[in-house]
C-alpha cells in the first residue's frame, strides 16, 4: 500500500530518505515504466519492449530481468548501469497537480522514507535540500515524459509499427525459458515506411526514439550473460 502526501517544510522538516539501492527498497522488480526522452539513455543498457494494457493500449517499459521479481541489474546494494530510469530514481516521490501546476508528494509508506537517518528533504525553513531539488528535477522529466508517451504510442500504432514477440532462452545449465507478453518495434515495417511518413515521424519527435528501441534489443544477450552468471554463482 502507499499512502502518498503532499510535501511540506513544516510537516516534513524531519523527514529523510534512504537513497541505498536494493530488495528491500523495491528496487528487485523486473521492469519500470520509461518514457521516450530516455530512450538513448536507457537503450545503452536495458532491452526497452512494450506492453499492452486493459484498455488495448501500450506503455514503454525498461527490462531489468527476464522472470517476474528479478532485476539482473541489482547486486546486493549496488545498481550495475550507470543510468537508472527515471521511474526508479523518482522513488519515494511522486508527481500531483494541482491546477496546472505539479506538486511534489511522497509515499509516507514507502520503505525509504524514515526519520533520522538518510537524506535530509530541506536545510531550513521552507529551503529545499540539494536531494530534494535533484528529486524535483527527476519528477518533471518523468511528469513531461509521460505527457508526451501517448502520442509516441498513437504514431507506433498509426502506423502499425508494434508487434508482438517471443523470446525463447536456454541457458548455459541447460534450462529453457520464455520471455513472453511483451511487444517491439516491427523493424520491417519501420524501413518500409515512404518519405512523407518517415518526415512525419521525425517532425514530432517520434523517429529517434524509434530506433532507440530497436538498438536497445541487443540488450537482450547482455540479460541472458548476467542471467548465466546468477545461475552458475548460485543465486
Amino acid at each position: 500500500m502507499s499512502n502518498p502526501v503532499l510535501l511540506n517544510h513544516v510537516e516534513h522538516r524531519d523527514l529523510r530518505v534512504d537513497a541505498r539501492r536494493g530488495a528491500a527498497f523495491g528496487d528487485d522488480v523486473m521492469y519500470a515504466p520509461a518514457v521516450p526522452a530516455e530512450f538513448r539513455s536507457l537503450q545503452a543498457h536495458y532491452p526497452i519492449v512494450f506492453q499492452r494494457d486493459a484498455a488495448g493500449g501500450f506503455h514503454p517499459l525498461a527490462l531489468f530481468g527476464l522472470r517476474r521479481g528479478e532485476n539482473l541489474f541489482l547486486d546486493g546494494e549496488r545498481w550495475d548501469a550507470t543510468y537508472i530510469p527515471l521511474a526508479i530514481e523518482r522513488q519515494p516521490f511522486l508527481i500531483g497537480v494541482s491546477g496546472a501546476e505539479p506538486m511534489v508528494h511522497v509515499d509516507l509508506d514507502h520503505p525509504r522514507v524514515r526519520a533520522g537517518t538518510g537524506e535530509a528533504l530541506f536545510q531550513g525553513p521552507g529551503i529545499a535540500s540539494e536531494f530534494l531539488e535533484r528529486a524535483r528535477t527527476t519528477l518533471l522529466m518523468l511528469h513531461n515524459g509521460l505527457l508526451a508517451t501517448p502520442a509516441f504510442v498513437d504514431a507506433l500504432q498509426r502506423h502499425q509499427l508494434l508487434e508482438s514477440f517471443v523470446l525463447d532462452i536456454r541457458l548455459d545449465d541447460g534450462s529453457d525459458n520464455r520471455l513472453a507478453g511483451f511487444h517491439t518495434i516491427d523493424e520491417r515495417r519501420l524501413q518500409a515506411l515512404d518519405g512523407s511518413a518517415l518526415e512525419q515521424l521525425s517532425r514530432d519527435g517520434h523517429l529517434l526514439p524509434a530506433y532507440m528501441v530497436l538498438a536497445s534489443l541487443s540488450r537482450f544477450r547482455d540479460l541472458i550473460e548476467r542471467m548465466n552468471r546468477r545461475r552458475a554463482a548460485g543465486r
